[in-house]
């Protein structure tokens, strides 16, 4: 056992994980396994109180901080080198009040687990696609999902959080309370302090939903997304919708012959009446071919881990992203191009429709500004671990030709999409210019030091008066 063993976090009730110790290795991994960082110290939580020592601790002793809720950044910014984690992942407690319609979740938890708790009641908030996906995180950035349309953003949905700051202060808050800070938490991801618990705001769902995917021949790709841009627009609210543009994957419920074929996919979801649903999806059911239709009947909660597995931890991934000024002719001609040319079958590109609810809240509610966006597509690269470095050369290649080759039709970007190579112009680009100079601002405000700056990071601005 060495020195480091025997660290102490005063005020720390919650287990002190270093190098040597048999959890470090598999506490240090994220879900990105291109990322290996090694911190001098992971302070894995318990209770938000646990947090506040541990960012005391960490500024006592001028530690670089980062923070891991779900660990699903893209961007691996939930590690670092040398550091101090302050490691949230025990902190997976769902409380549900079935009256007041709402949630405490603390910041650790997975969407899976808010889905579970928030089901047994017939209840839902906007959450990930993937439920192995951070509460935290996805909801820092925004938050999109299948209800989004429906019930808006996950933070169109946050009621108040319990953050600690960057002093190691515990703060509530909420509309009423720092409504400044709130305002930042909604959209300007972790720049502000580490939240130890969510309250959201939860709607009638399911517990059965219309939901699942429709695939075509990639050759019917540009044709697909010809009728897709007509058949979502007037689309109802309730019906969510993504786009999978790259190979069938080898899920067991699809025939095994179709399995890594070059395909389209439209995944829909509908937040209402099953027979409604139906109804609401029976046009994208019938066009051309499929070559699988898996639309029907779910649970909701099976249908928000369908694509679980396609996603798994540990494999090497690489993403570029942007907001879309439309589906125009052009914009189709250039996915349809681009999409297929990846030499990994494991990469694809995913398209989300916006509008409904996410576009009817106003524009300054929130630090999250593509109320406006329509479309956007995120460009997944994914190769194996054990692959050499020129699989992961040539993914990383194909989504970067695939972004320029957009570059006349974009319009911001999500900023929970930006990967590590995204510089800080494309920080910038996410929130536009009067959000982004507001939201530093705020920074100046509670982190005018800028201790939480493993992120997609905003630098302090000049105090507003």
């Amino acid at each position: 056992m060495t020195e480091r063993t025997t660290i102490q976090i005063p005020g720390f009730r919650g287990d002190v994980i270093v190098a040597g110790h048999h959890q470090y290795d598999g506490a240090r991994a994220v879900w990105n396994g291109a990322v290996d960082r090694r911190p001098r110290v992971i302070a894995r939580c318990r209770v938000t109180a646990d947090v506040a020592a541990a960012v005391r601790f960490a500024r006592d002793r001028r530690l670089e901080i980062a923070v891991r809720g779900g660990g699903h950044n893209v961007a691996g910014t939930a590690v670092c080198d040398d550091g101090i984690v302050i490691d949230l992942s025990a902190m997976r407690a769902v409380t549900v009040d079935p009256v007041e319609r709402t949630a405490l979740v603390q910041g650790g938890a997975l969407w899976g687990d808010v889905d579970h708790a928030t089901q047994a009641h017939g209840l839902a908030t906007t959450g990930g696609i993937v439920s192995h996906t951070g509460v935290g995180g996805l909801t820092l950035g925004g938050g999109i999902g299948w209800l989004m349309r429906k019930h808006g953003l996950t933070v169109d949905n946050l009621l108040e959080a319990e953050v600690v700051t960057a002093e190691g202060q515990v703060a509530r808050a909420s509309a009423s309370d720092h409504p400044d800070l709130f305002w930042a938490l909604r959209g300007g991801g972790g720049n502000f302090g580490v939240v130890g618990s969510f309250r959201f705001a939860l709607h009638p769902v399911g517990p059965t939903v219309v939901a699942g995917p429709v695939f075509w021949a990639a050759e019917d790709t540009a044709d697909v997304l010809r009728f897709y841009r007509d058949f979502v627009t007037d689309a109802p609210d309730e019906l969510g919708n993504v786009i999978r543009l790259g190979t069938i994957p080898p899920l067991p419920v699809i025939d095994e012959n179709l399995h890594f074929r070059p395909a389209i996919a439209v995944a829909t979801c509908y937040a209402g009446p099953v027979q409604e649903g139906a109804r609401a999806v029976r046009a994208l059911r019938q066009f051309g071919t499929p070559l699988v239709d898996l639309v029907g009947p779910t649970l909701y909660v099976d249908h928000q881990s369908g694509v679980d597995d396609t996603v798994p931890h540990g494999w090497h991934y690489y993403w570029k992203a942007t907001n879309l000024t439309g589906l125009s002719d052009e914009v189709i001609d250039i996915v349809a191009e681009h999409a297929y040319r990846a030499a990994s079958p494991r990469s694809y590109a995913a398209m989300f429709h916006f509008g409904g609810a996410v576009a009817r809240a106003p524009r300054d509610s929130t630090a999250y500004v593509g109320r406006d966006v329509e479309h956007n597509i995120v460009i997944d690269a994914a190769w194996l671990p054990e692959q050499d470095d020129t699989v992961g050369a040539v993914e990383t290649a194909w989504a970067r030709a695939f972004l320029d080759a957009l570059q006349a039709h974009r319009a911001g970007v999500y900023v929970n999409f930006l990967d590590s190579d995204d510089d800080t112009s494309r920080v910038r680009e996410a929130y536009g210019d009067d959000t982004y100079r507001r939201l530093a601002e705020v920074k100046a405000k509670y982190d005018p030091e800028n201790v939480f700056h493993n992120n997609k990071n905003i630098p302090p601005g000049t105090p507003a008066r």
